[in-house]
C-alpha cells in the first residue's frame, strides 16, 4: 500500500535545472552520447518507467522529469506518485513517453537524482519512526554534498524530518573552536551582537552542564548539547527549558536516537541522513518502442 503525504513537496524551478544542466553537461562532455545517437534514428519514440525495487520513501521526481525534458521538451513524464510517498518494493513511480534518444541519454542522470535522493528520505524516514511519540523531531547537518545542499535537504523534508540552517549565512552556530579562538563564549557573543541583525537566531554548542549554565546567561536563542550521554542530556534539559530550544548531536545512530528523544530534547540533529544515506536500487524499464 502507498502512503503520501498531505501536500506536494517541490523544490524551486531555479535549482532543479542548474542542478540538472550541470549533471547533463558533465555526462554529455563536448561529443554528446556517442553510443545511442548513432543507434537510434532521431525520430525513434518510446515508453518506459522509474521503478523502485526496495520499500521507500520517494525524493528527486522534479529532478528526473527536469532531466528528461530538458533532451526533449515535449517528453511526457507522468507520476504515479508524488515526492514524500512511502511505496514498496516494486512500485512504478512514474512513466515517460518520448524520444528514444533523450530517455536513454537522460536514463542515468535520472537516476543518479533519483536514487540519491530518495535514499536520503528513506534513511530520514526510519529516524523519524524511531522517535515517534516524542516530541522531539529529526534534523539534518551542513554535511551535505558540496553543489547539492539544497537538494539534500529538500529530500529530508520528504522523510518527514526539519532542515537546520542551510548554510554560514543564515544562522549563527558558536561552536567550541569559536569560542576557544575568541577568548570565551562571552567575548564571543560580545562581538557577534555588535554585527547582529533582530531577525537571526544565535545557537551555542555547549559539551558540559557548566557551559550551559553560562551559555543560559547570555542573549542565545538555542543550544546545542554535543556528545552528552543520556542523563547528561537529561539534566540539561530541565536546565534549558522554557528558556531556549534544545538541540542534541553526536553518538545519534538508529540504535541510539530513541533513548536520545527520551530526554525530551527538542531536536536531535543526524549528519548520516545526508552524508551517509545508501542509494536506493532503482531503474528504468522499457515498456516499448513506437
Amino acid at each position: 500500500m502507498t502512503k503520501t503525504t498531505p501536500s506536494r513537496l517541490e523544490l524551486p524551478r531555479l535549482l532543479v535545472d542548474r542542478a540538472v544542466r550541470a549533471a547533463l553537461e558533465e555526462d554529455l562532455g563536448l561529443a554528446g552520447d556517442i553510443t545511442t545517437d548513432p543507434i537510434i534514428p532521431p525520430d525513434a519514440h518510446g515508453e518506459a518507467a522509474i521503478v523502485v525495487r526496495e520499500p521507500a520513501v520517494i525524493a528527486g521526481l522534479d529532478l528526473a522529469e527536469a532531466t528528461f525534458r530538458m533532451l526533449d521538451a515535449d517528453i511526457g513524464f507522468t507520476r504515479i506518485v508524488e515526492d514524500g510517498a512511502h511505496v514498496e518494493a516494486g512500485a512504478t513511480v512514474a512513466r515517460i513517453e518520448g524520444r528514444t534518444r533523450a530517455l536513454l541519454t537522460g536514463e542515468r542522470t535520472a537516476l543518479n537524482f533519483f536514487g540519491r535522493l530518495c535514499g536520503i528520505a528513506t534513511l530520514t524516514a526510519e529516524y523519524v519512526s524511531k522517535v515517534e511519540g516524542t516530541l522531539t523531531r529529526i534534523a539534518c547537518t551542513r554535511k551535505t554534498t558540496p553543489g547539492l545542499r539544497a537538494l539534500e535537504k529538500y529530500a529530508v523534508r520528504c522523510g518527514g524530518g526539519i532542515n537546520h540552517r542551510f548554510g554560514l549565512y543564515d544562522a549563527v552556530l558558536v561552536k567550541d573552536n569559536h569560542i576557544a579562538a575568541a577568548g570565551g563564549l562571552a567575548a564571543a557573543l560580545e562581538r557577534r551582537q555588535a554585527r547582529g541583525g533582530h531577525m537571526v537566531k544565535i545557537e551555542v554548542e555547549v559539551d558540559t552542564l557548566e557551559q550551559l549554565e553560562e551559555a543560559l546567561r547570555l542573549p542565545i536563542d538555542a543550544v546545542l548539547l554535543d556528545n552528552m550521554d543520556t542523563a547528561t542530556l537529561k539534566k540539561a534539559v530541565r536546565l534549558a527549558s522554557g528558556k531556549v530550544l534544545t538541540e542534541a548531536s553526536g553518538g545519534v545512530n538508529l540504535e541510539t536516537v530513541a533513548e536520545i528523544a527520551r530526554t525530551g530534547v527538542d531536536l536531535i540533529s543526524v549528519g548520516a541522513l545526508t552524508h551517509s544515506p545508501r542509494n536506493l536500487d532503482s531503474s528504468l524499464e522499457w515498456a516499448r518502442s513506437r
